[in-house]
């Protein structure tokens, strides 16, 4: 996949088979769209072609933006693309300026010049341009001066529910990790890179990594414990998580991101290891003590080994 960061890096393609959208997560929705666009490329020997934006609008446009979490990091976004097999991926710098451009602009400057569609493949929610004006009807009803088909794929859904980034964002931060895996088609993931702690974990039995998670918008999940599967150096092992403030131990201000790793023992600070979420246990407890929390750990490691083998 050829990944292009910006208008000006973007060569123009022969005639293409194009899609454009946020894709936060790339769920089953996102994924339904991407296998229709691929198959109409491979069909028409034309390359398929996604275009997305960086940052995501809403960090752009609203006055809270700063507040959404994302469930895909740009890194990842683009691994999941790859591995799904686009041919070429657009990223457009999202800034106020760009915000600007109408949806006609939008549809000459970009979908016909730059993309050379003959093709476009949408959501069936999605919309485009200033204000989000540009939509499946427009398109529809100009296709024929245009110069492209349109093909609006339409909602996924699981057990009646539509499928959608901001399901799957409340379902993550409420610890519902089985919707969440659902929706997305795969196991949600938090990478990170070890950092030293104050080896607290090692004095219970069991030793946990920190984890710092360098970008402050990836969405972090419930507060409590997690049974996760966690990759190290390209390898899988099994592991629990806590995520939260350590009552039992100091009261923490700063929230904690721990996974002890099963069947391990290896120097791994200032490595960077994944964690992919697999079932929420239980929530972060004040226990009475030390012993009453060692207890506690002991049967989360069993409760958690249940789901993890």
């Amino acid at each position: 996949m050829k990944v292009y960061h910006g208008l000006d890096d973007f060569i123009k393609l022969p005639p293409s088979v194009v899609t454009s959208g946020t894709f936060d997560g790339v769920h089953i929705g996102h994924q339904k769209i991407l296998e229709r666009l691929k198959h109409i490329a491979e069909q028409e020997n034309k390359d398929s072609v996604v275009i997305t934006f960086w940052p995501h609008p809403r960090f752009v446009l609203n006055s809270n933006g700063h507040k959404l979490k994302l469930i895909s990091t740009l890194e990842e976004k683009i691994s999941y693309l790859k591995a799904i097999g686009i041919d070429h991926l657009l990223i457009i710098p999202f800034d106020k300026k760009f915000s600007q451009l109408s949806s006609q602009e939008f549809i000459q400057k970009i979908i016909i010049e730059k993309a050379n569609t003959k093709k476009l493949v949408i959501g069936y929610d999605h919309r485009f341009g200033k204000n989000r004006e540009g939509s499946f009807e427009f398109l529809k009803a100009n296709a024929g001066s245009l110069g492209f088909e349109v093909e609006e794929i339409p909602k996924q859904e699981i057990e009646e529910i539509a499928v959608s980034s901001t399901k799957i964002r409340a379902a993550l931060e409420s610890g519902k990790v089985e919707i969440a895996t659902k929706f997305l088609g795969k196991q949600y993931q938090l990478s990170g890179v070890v950092e030293k702690g104050d080896q607290i974990g090692r004095t219970l039995g069991f030793p946990t990594a920190n984890i710092h998670v360098e970008e402050d918008y990836k969405l972090i999940p419930a507060n409590g414990i997690f049974a996760v599967q966690v990759q190290v150096k390209a390898k899988n092992y099994n592991g629990m998580l806590n995520i939260g403030f350590r009552p039992t131990i100091a009261g923490n201000l700063t929230k904690r991101i721990e996974v002890n790793i099963f069947d391990f023992d290896q120097d791994i600070y200032g490595e960077k290891i994944t964690l992919s979420f697999v079932k929420y246990l239980r929530s972060e407890i004040k226990f009475s003590g030390i012993e009453e929390l060692k207890t506690q750990l002991k049967k989360d490691k069993e409760e958690a080994l249940k789901y993890l083998n």
